[in-house]
């Protein structure tokens, strides 16, 4: 089979661009963030991500916290 011309190529891309656009209704209404809100809440992956991102925030802390007794002196 030859390969087909720009032109076919084209029309074929726009006829599933149409096709598409006659499947997905036009989104109504104003975009609101809260929609998403717990769209992700039962996903395992998501859980996972949150808890490895705390334990990565909870080792930033110990990082920058002071070390030792004398670290903390009293204000006089």
């Amino acid at each position: 089979m030859p390969p087909l011309s720009l032109e076919d190529r084209a029309a074929a891309l726009e006829q599933k661009v149409s096709d598409l656009a006659k499947t997905k209704p036009p989104q109504a209404g104003k975009k609101d963030w809260r929609l998403l809100i717990g769209i992700f809440t039962d996903k395992p992956e998501m859980q996972q991500l949150l808890t490895d991102a705390m334990k990565l925030r909870e080792e930033d802390r110990q990082k920058t916290r002071p070390k030792g007794p004398s670290a903390r002196r009293a204000k006089t």
